[in-house]
C-alpha cells in the first residue's frame, strides 16, 4: 500500500541515539505526500484520540495488525552488485587469491548486458525482501552494466548509491578485467555521473552516484588523485576499501608508506560522505584523521571472519564518536541479510572482548579491553548509524526524515520469531526480532512511503 498522504497506526522501534532505543508504542506517523515524515503522535497526546478520528473519517488512517512491528528500513553500507551469484562460494581462500581465482572472472562477465540486467533484478528484488531499503554499491568497470543497475533501482524503488568501479592498476588487475588507463577510469566515473543525476526518472534523487577507487591496490596513484578532484567537484559520495586484511593494509604501507587512511586522505578522498569498508587495521591516528573528516566506517563482521584476519574494534569506533554503519559485503560475506549480519556485529564483538584461547586462562585471556555490544548498537548501525554514515535523512522516524520502513509480523507461521505475552514486552521484543527474525518475518517494505 501506498502510504505517501495517509497516516500510519503502528507501534515499533527505532534508534536514533546509539545504545537507545525508542519504543513507538501505538503511535500514528504522518506522511506528506513526498514520502518524508510529517509529523508523529504517540499515545497520550494531547491531540492523539481528535487526529486519529480525524484520519479515520477520512480514510487516511492505516493501522498495522496486531503482532506487527515497524522498523527503520536497513541501510547497507558494502554491497558488491556483481558479485551476488557467488554468494555463499570461494569463502575458503584468502583475499588476494579471492579476487584473481573467482571475483575478477565473474565481475568481467557483466560486459553482457543481458546477464548483468539479469542478476541486478534479482539482487534488487532480494534485497527489498530483506528489508534493506538503501544501498551503497559496487557495480563494475562497465559503463552500460552499471547503468542498467541504476535504472533497476528506479524501476524497482530501491534507495542506492551507485558506483562505476575505478581499477586500472596492470599490476594487480588482471588484463581481462580493468580500466585501459587512468584517464579511462577517470571519463567513466564523470559519465555515471552525469547518467544518473540527468536521468529522466530520477527527480527525486533517490539514486546517488559515488566516486569508486575500488581500493588503493588496484588503483594508479594518478587514478586516485583525479578521483579525488572529481569527489570535490562533484560533490559525490566516496566508498572504497580501507585496511580490509593482512594483505591489503600491508601492501599500502609498503606502496606508499603510510596506512590506507592517511593515503586516501592525501588524494583528497576522505571527506564527508566517504564511506570506508572493513577498516580493521585502523591505528588510533587512523580513527582521529577519519573523525576529523566526518568520514564513516562499513563493518562487515561477517566478511571480516573470512577476509580480514582481524576483528574490527566496533565499540571503540563508536566510542570515539566515529559515524559507523553496518554492511553485508555481497559476496565477500555469505548473507545478504542485515539481520544475519547485525547478529554477526554482537558475536564477534563478544569474541574479540573475551579472546578466543581455551589455552590462556579467563582472567588473561582477553587482551583487548572493552569490546562488546548489544543489539541495541547492532540495530543501531544497521539502521540510524547508516543513514549518519551517509548523511541521508533515512534510518529513523523524525519529522524530516524520509519514510524508509519495514514490517516485521512476528506472529508469521513461516517466520522464526516466537513471543509469549507473559514475558515478552518493550526493548524485549525488539531484541527477539534482532536475534531470530528472517525473510518471511518481514511483511512490508516501503521506501519514501512507496510500497516496494
Amino acid at each position: 500500500m501506498d502510504l505517501r498522504g495517509k497516516t500510519l497506526s503502528a507501534s515499533g522501534f527505532h534508534s536514533p541515539v546509539r545504545g537507545k532505543i525508542d519504543i513507538l508504542d501505538d503511535v500514528l506517523i504522518e506522511i506528506d505526500v513526498a514520502g518524508a515524515i510529517k509529523a508523529i503522535h504517540r499515545y497520550g497526546d494531547p491531540n492523539y484520540r481528535t487526529i486519529r478520528d480525524a484520519r479515520e473519517a477520512t480514510g487516511e488512517l492505516v493501522t498495522l495488525p496486531n503482532g506487527s512491528y515497524l522498523l527503520p528500513g536497513f541501510v547497507d553500507l558494502h554491497v558488491h552488485a556483481p558479485q551476488y551469484p557467488q554468494l555463499g562460494d570461494a569463502l575458503d581462500v584468502p583475499l588476494e587469491a579471492w579476487l584473481q581465482k573467482h571475483t575478477f572472472p565473474l565481475e568481467a562477465r557483466y560486459e553482457d548486458l543481458v546477464f548483468a540486467r539479469h542478476v541486478y533484478g534479482l539482487l534488487v528484488d532480494d534485497l527489498l525482501a530483506n528489508g534493506t531499503t538503501t544501498a551503497l554499491y559496487f557495480a563494475t568497470i562497465h559503463q552500460q552494466a552499471t547503468r542498467a543497475l541504476v535504472d533497476i533501482c528506479l524501476e524497482r524503488g530501491q534507495r542506492a548509491l551507485i558506483g562505476k568501479v575505478a581499477m586500472d592498476n596492470p599490476q594487480e588487475c588482471p588484463d581481462y578485467y580493468r580500466d585501459a588507463s587512468s584517464d579511462a577510469a577517470l571519463e567513466g566515473t564523470r559519465a555515471l555521473i552525469d547518467y544518473v543525476r540527468g536521468h529522466p526518472d530520477n527527480g527525486e534523487s533517490r539514486v546517488l552516484p559515488v566516486v569508486t577507487p575500488r581500493f588503493i591496490p588496484s588503483c594508479t596513484d594518478a587514478t586516485l588523485e583525479g578521483l579525488g578532484a572529481i569527489a570535490r567537484e562533484c560533490g559525490c559520495h566516496v566508498q572504497t576499501h580501507c585496511s580490509e586484511s593482512d594483505w591489503e593494509h600491508g601492501y599500502v604501507l609498503t606502496r606508499h608508506g603510510m596506512t590506507d587512511t592517511e593515503s586516501l586522505d592525501r588524494f583528497g578522498l576522505l571527506r564527508r560522505g566517504t564511506v570506508l569498508a572493513h577498516a580493521n587495521f585502523l591505528t588510533a591516528g587512523d580513527m582521529e584523521t577519519i573523525k576529523a573528516r566526518e568520514a564513516a566506517v562499513a563493518h562487515c563482521p561477517l566478511s571480516n571472519a573470512y577476509f580480514a584476519n582481524a576483528v574490527f574494534p566496533l565499540r571503540a569506533a563508536l566510542e570515539k564518536g566515529l559515524h559507523v554503519g553496518l554492511g553485508t559485503d555481497i559476496s565477500g560475506g555469505p548473507s545478504a541479510s542485515m539481520l544475519e549480519n547485525a547478529r554477526g556485529a554482537i558475536l564477534v564483538s563478544r569474541m574479540l572482548q573475551s579472546g578466543v584461547d581455551p589455552n590462556v586462562p579467563a582472567e588473561s585471556r582477553s587482551t583487548f579491553g572493552p569490546a562488546q555490544i548489544d543489539f541495541r548498537d547492532a540495530f543501531h548501525i544497521a539502521t540510524a548509524g547508516g543513514g549518519a554514515a551517509l548523511d541521508l535523512p533515512v534510518g529513523q522516524f523524525t519529522p524530516g526524515y524520509q519514510f524508509d520502513a519495514i514490517v516485521i509480523d512476528t506472529a508469521h507461521e513461516k517466520g522464526t520469531v516466537r513471543l509469549f505475552e507473559d514475558r515478552d514486552a518493550g526493548e524485549g521484543i525488539l531484541q527477539k526480532i534482532i536475534y531470530t527474525a528472517s525473510r518471511p518475518n518481514i511483511a512490508a517494505t516501503w521506501v519514501g512511503g512507496r510500497s516496494v
